[in-house]
């Protein structure tokens, strides 16, 4: 995701940062998918169930379930009484800090504190954030460190990378946050100048898979070693599309398949045991034609979920002031998302969360299967709480 507050036109960066203080500063052809009858989440018979986070699965109610599964923006410069209220009527379960702030850690960490006021009993809130340096950092008072674009990031030595991701990701730590929407492991190619959402702002490491793959994993490493899990983005990739998902309609990739070498960066964070994967809203033609990736069951769960094994959660772009996903009605971006085999439904504009908790519930009661999607899904949300220390 890349919000508004960023868009701002830029030349493209190409000097390489060097010494210590620049450090601070600084195809194959078309596969198809076997058909995918239902989206199939890891649940309590294929999962190890903690004893902690089944106990609150258990005592919650349908709504408070649904609630687990909703991603709200707040801002990241004060405390707001809409959005506590709405993460209470709502049961909301996770909060992105939404818009730049150059508040000090100890400054952010009072706002974080301030809305786990809100959270439901037991169960604190998810606190995320963009921070991934270069032009797309949500968090930039005095405490956080000033850091170059991924793609100088990319040329430093990766145990100098992962060093680096390590100190900022204990600065979120001790903000309250506890999960980065990166690193970025889209990848554009060398001499593209026509790709918005990544090459425009740098956010690529590099412009080979390989390269990507290796000081993308550095840095998830980095920031899971400092105490925070990595939302690694945007699958299956937006290194090739020619239009930005939040800022316009009709978003396509016509050349990235189900075996594609711009998949081996998202494979090795797999490995890497990245916890979340967000997913992007282009349409991938030579995947499923018919459907935004995080609509489609073909691509969340047959090839995400299924083909390379992702275990953990499914987080989806933002679903609610992206022109991609606009002709759809609120609540069936929410419906479509988990339908698909999404997990956790992110969208920047709080006001939405009434509309899209009331469609997941309303099909809930007419649809046994989408209500046993629902359960894992919020059950796999608790198990990822409880892992971070959320559960009380």
């Amino acid at each position: 995701m890349l919000r508004r507050s960023a868009r701002s036109p830029l030349r493209r960066r190409t000097a390489i940062a060097t010494g210590a203080a620049a450090l601070l500063l600084a195809t194959v052809g078309a596969t198809a998918i076997p058909a995918v009858a239902a989206p199939v989440r890891p649940t309590t018979s294929t999962r190890t169930t903690t004893s902690l986070a089944q106990r609150r699965f258990d005592a919650m109610t349908p709504a408070e379930r649904v609630g687990q599964l909703l991603m709200i923006g707040c801002p990241s410069t004060s405390v707001s009484a809409s959005c506590l209220q709405i993460i209470r009527a709502q049961h909301v379960g996770s909060v992105i800090l939404d818009g730049n702030s150059t508040l000090s850690i100890a400054a952010t960490h009072r706002i974080t504190a301030g809305l786990q006021h809100a959270a439901p009993r037991g169960t604190q809130l998810l606190i995320a954030t963009d921070q991934e340096g270069g032009e797309v950092r949500r968090l930039r008072g005095p405490g956080f460190t000033d850091y170059s674009t991924a793609l100088v990031q990319g040329t430093w030595s990766t145990p100098v990378l992962q060093h680096w991701a390590t100190t900022w990701g204990s600065q979120l730590r001790r903000a309250g946050v506890g999960l980065d929407l990166a690193p970025v492991l889209d990848t554009v190619r060398k001499g593209d100048t026509h790709n918005p959402p990544i090459g425009a702002f740098d956010r690529e490491y590099g412009h080979t898979p390989s390269v990507v793959a290796t000081k993308g994993v550095a840095v998830l490493r980095g920031l899971v070693a400092g105490g925070v899990s990595t939302a690694v983005k945007h699958f299956p990739g937006l290194g090739r599309v020619t239009g930005n998902t939040d800022t316009t309609a009709h978003v396509t990739d016509r050349t990235t398949t189900a075996h594609d070498a711009d998949l081996q960066p998202f494979r090795a964070a797999i490995r890497a045991k990245t916890a979340f994967v967000m997913m992007s809203s282009a349409t991938y033609t030579r995947i499923d034609a018919q459907h935004p990736a995080a609509f489609s069951r073909t691509v969340v769960t047959g090839l995400l979920r299924t083909k390379l094994g992702f275990p953990g959660v499914i987080v989806s772009d933002d679903l609610g002031q992206a022109v991609q996903v606009a002709s759809v009605p609120v609540g069936q971006r929410a419906v479509r998302f988990i339908g698909a085999g999404g997990d956790l439904v992110l969208t920047v504009v709080p006001s939405q969360a009434k509309a899209m908790e009331s469609a997941v519930l309303a099909r809930m009661r007419t649809s046994p299967s989408f209500t046993k999607q629902v359960d894992a899904a919020a059950l796999l949300v608790l198990q990822q709480k409880e892992r971070q220390g959320l559960l009380r």
